[in-house]
């Protein structure tokens, strides 16, 4: 089965009809606080547990489980565990929460961050040149680092797997302590 998903208008016509809706974001606790829908709730992608995500459902269980994180890629990530888990009912929703803005949808704004995008970006960029420095300076087995980083990078884009975005979600300047919970009620 694959998974299932939806665009903005259609999720904000469902939240619009005042019916309870379970809806997930999947992104890194410090993205989350940045700007998130209203009614969303912070699971991040590393640390979701779909028994636990269920068991705490608003909506009555024969209702969809929403996913959203920033783009899309990681709310179908998510959406693929609760698939493996046996849950076949939650959707994607298109585009994340960057289309929601785009499309001029309520949400919730807090604290401007770093995307963690752009922290792959300065990690990786800065890798790159601190292996060429080292090679010209030092050693020419240095260079093995830039193709080491940009190696990575290339199979990050094929594969859509990034092994330094997940390390870097983990650091602790990415995490907030306590949960977060919101009801379902548009916000300007």
């Amino acid at each position: 089965m694959s998974v299932r998903s939806t665009n903005v208008h259609e999720l904000h016509r469902v939240i619009a009809c005042g019916s309870p809706v379970d809806l997930i974001d999947v992104r890194t606790p410090v993205e989350f606080e940045e700007v998130h829908v209203a009614c969303a709730w912070s699971v991040p992608l590393d640390r979701l547990d779909v028994k636990a995500v269920l068991s705490q459902r608003k909506a009555p269980a024969n209702q969809p489980l929403y996913v959203i994180c920033k783009g899309g890629t990681r709310g179908a990530k998510a959406c693929e565990k609760f698939l493996a888990a046996g849950f076949d009912n939650a959707i994607n929703v298109e585009g994340g929460t960057s289309a929601w803005i785009q499309a001029g949808l309520p949400v919730v704004r807090g604290q401007k961050s770093m995307s963690l995008e752009r922290q792959v970006r300065v990690a990786a960029g800065s890798l790159v040149l601190l292996g060429a420095v080292l090679g010209w300076l030092f050693h020419p087995a240095f260079f093995g680092l830039s193709a080491f980083v940009g190696a990575g990078l290339v199979f990050a884009g094929i594969t859509d797997f990034c092994g330094m975005g997940l390390l870097i979600a983990r650091m602790p300047w990415n995490q907030r302590s306590g949960s977060v919970s919101c009801s379902c009620e548009t916000k300007a």
